[in-house]
């Protein structure tokens, strides 16, 4: 069937995989335009400065908030405002778009800090892991969190990690492989 719609207009130009990242790029891009001016009405509104960045890294757009004395406010503690700011973010392009977004959001660079300490963090328990044979259990974190020390145990020969728990106390466990 896919045979017969293919010779059936043999003059449409041919759409292959290395046409799927431009296309997929172009809405990633849309999404972070939409994302950053959400955000700069938003700064506008709070009287806030800071410079608005944005990329495109690992499939998703990804809007940095950077420049600004006010911009610790966003992040709050242990990243909770941050968090519920991305979130409503990815709502007011998901609005625009009619698409679930993945945008994910760094201000003042506590995510990309963040994202170091726990690496840090993943490898120490893991090597902690390796030499004692005990498991080890982590605080709950966010998934962002999770990931991060999923990939550096991931990392590590000889251990391996589960998360457990329901949201929003799920963590990160490290066994002995």
């Amino acid at each position: 069937m896919s045979e017969t719609v293919q010779e059936s207009s043999p003059a449409a130009p041919e759409t292959d995989a290395a046409e799927a990242p431009s296309n997929t790029e172009t809405l990633l891009v849309q999404e972070g335009d939409i994302a950053g001016d959400y955000l700069e009405r938003l700064l506008d509104l709070l009287d806030y400065d800071g410079d608005i960045d944005l990329d495109v890294e690992a499939g998703r757009a990804v809007v940095s908030i950077d420049g600004g004395d006010d911009l610790e406010k966003l992040v709050g503690g242990r990243g909770q405002v941050l968090e519920a700011l991305q979130e409503l973010t990815r709502l007011a392009v998901q609005q625009e778009t009619g698409v679930r977004s993945r945008l994910m959001l760094d201000v003042a660079g506590w995510r990309a800090a963040r994202r170091q300490e726990l690496s840090e963090l993943g490898r120490s328990t893991a090597e902690e892991v390796l030499s004692s044979g005990k498991e080890a259990r982590l605080r709950p974190m966010t998934p962002f969190e999770r990931k991060i020390i999923h990939d550096a145990v991931a990392a590590v020969d000889g251990v391996h990690s589960e998360s457990e728990g329901e949201e929003p106390n799920r963590k990160v466990v490290v066994f002995k492989s």
